[in-house]
């Protein structure tokens, strides 16, 4: 019997040295030997077996990401527009029994435990990082066809003279073959793809949370139809005093970061 155990592949070290250092801006993918005979040991009295799972992090490829979209954010190339995009998926109409009760003195805010679910939708969201507006839709799916009419709203709001930057995540819909095709067909428009496990690079991430918590998460819905609506006056209602996130971090500290990370978890200083 084979456990997987996809914590135990932490990757970074320099190009064949088994050691966390990072002066020549290489990360290579190794397993932390430490990590792994650990996790052999707990596991080893129950028959279990450790399993290194690839792909944790991408080795070079996890550096050239992060400085490409970085570069995006703190020096965005001329005439042209850094769209960030993503989809929030499995949007709930949930009808409560009562409405949210709001705070008051000696009393915290309330809700119901109970509710109905009347169906899902998918939020499909391009925020502009220049000057903080979002393009949405609503789709009853989450598949290609979905995100290629997404694209093709982009296109349609998006001056002809500009290029256009899209940021987005690894998920399988965003690298269809049709998808692919249809960017081919459009040079003017560029795909940055997050590196995996960070989804935190992407700033529409950050909005969803915003709508997340200021309207669905709050809201009682009668219908599909209800909740996309009260989308759509949120979205409307933040387009007319729209406020751009601040990127400040830069590539070398991020990349820092996850090497003042791998010592740690590593146990070595090097």
């Amino acid at each position: 019997m084979t456990t997987r155990v996809p914590g135990a592949t932490v990757r970074a070290a320099m190009p064949d040295q088994a050691t966390t250092s990072y002066p020549k801006n290489k990360i290579k993918v190794v397993l932390f030997e430490s990590i792994h005979e650990s996790a052999n040991q707990l596991i080893a009295g129950d028959g279990l077996q450790l399993e290194t799972v690839p792909g944790a992090l991408e080795g070079d490829a996890l550096i050239e990401k992060v400085r490409d979209i970085v570069g995006l954010y703190l020096n965005p190339p001329d005439h042209a527009l850094v769209l960030c995009v993503d989809e929030k998926s499995q949007c709930q109409a949930l009808e409560r029994t009562q409405p949210v009760l709001p705070m008051g003195l000696g009393y915290v805010e309330g809700i119901t435990h109970d509710y109905v679910r009347h169906g899902t939708t998918t939020l499909f969201a391009a925020l502009d990082v220049a000057n903080g507006t979002v393009l949405t839709q609503c789709k009853p799916k989450h598949r290609h066809q979905e995100f290629l009419a997404f694209l093709r709203h982009i296109e349609a709001n998006v001056p002809e003279h500009l290029d256009v930057h899209l940021i987005c995540d690894n998920y399988g819909t965003h690298k269809h073959a049709r998808v692919k095709t249809w960017l081919a067909r459009r040079p003017r428009f560029h795909l940055h793809f997050t590196p995996t496990y960070s989804s935190w690079l992407n700033q529409v991430e950050r909005w969803f949370a915003l709508i997340t918590t200021q309207a669905i998460r709050r809201g009682s819905f009668d219908s599909v139809a209800d909740l996309k609506r009260k989308i759509d006056e949120f979205v409307k209602h933040y387009n007319q005093h729209p406020k751009p996130f601040m990127w400040t971090a830069t590539a070398e500290s991020i990349l820092a970061k996850i090497e003042r990370l791998c010592k740690v978890i590593n146990g070595t200083r090097h």
